[in-house]
């Protein structure tokens, strides 16, 4: 329990250093804990320490888990890959999705939501790596896949997501963050309404996110431990955050 508090306490002294250092103001960034694999009574230790934000990979998580957090002051996040024979669920428990890079799943979540009489959260993913192995939409499809999403009223356009390109050498990373921010600032020159908020940033690049532009942080190793003890590499489906 002591650990996760100081933990939390370190990243938010980390998020306000960062901060103070690139001139923004720490208030721009929010923390979102990445939750894979993490028990709900991990969770709830973070929830009653203040944390507000809580991010899961996966659908199976979200539900298993939603019990043991039913009541408390959280917003869930769905941050991993869509798949649209788990659109019901995810919609049950989560109030944002942040991985939205195809029109057929936007259309699927636009019906149930127009029968269901309600609206969702959601950022788009954009694959600012470039790497194969990741999903999300090509940055120069972003402005013509977010016009089109305008068609569905029941999805709230929050911003952009990204995985950055995940390398040894942290400054490698630093084109693909960067990347996103001209994404979203080529959009605003374009006409498309925001703010638009930028969730890019794990444990491992986080502050380098921060200078990018970063306006929400996924953070899940340096709250809550390694989860696949020394393996932190990327697979899509369900990075180390």
């Amino acid at each position: 329990m002591q650990n996760i508090q100081q933990n939390i306490a370190r990243v938010r002294d980390s998020i306000r250093r960062a901060c103070q250092a690139c001139g923004r103001n720490p208030e721009e960034v929010q923390l979102l804990l990445a939750t894979k694999t993490v028990p709900a009574a991990s969770i709830r230790i973070a929830i009653e320490a203040g944390e507000r934000l809580i991010g899961e990979n996966k659908v199976q998580e979200l539900r298993d888990k939603d019990a043991a957090l039913q009541g408390l002051p959280v917003e869930r996040h769905f941050i991993g890959h869509l798949q649209s024979n788990k659109i019901k669920d995810v919609l049950k428990y989560a109030t944002c999705i942040q991985s939205i890079d195809r029109l057929s799943i936007a259309e699927q979540l636009h019906k149930r939501l127009e029968a269901e009489n309600r609206t969702i959260d959601i950022y788009v993913q954009v694959n600012t790596s470039e790497e194969s192995s990741k999903f999300g939409i090509p940055p120069e499809e972003a402005l013509p896949f977010i016009l089109a999403l305008q068609h569905f009223n029941t999805l709230r356009l929050k911003g952009l997501m990204t995985i950055g390109l995940l390398d040894a050498d942290p400054e490698y990373r630093r084109p693909s963050l960067r990347k996103l921010r001209l994404v979203r600032n080529q959009l605003l020159r374009e006409g498309i309404a925001g703010p638009l908020g930028l969730s890019m940033g794990m444990s491992g690049d986080m502050e380098m996110a921060i200078e990018e532009g970063a306006t929400l942080v996924r953070i899940g190793t340096a709250v809550f431990g390694n989860r696949v003890p020394g393996k932190e590499v990327w697979n899509e489906s369900g990075a180390q955050h």
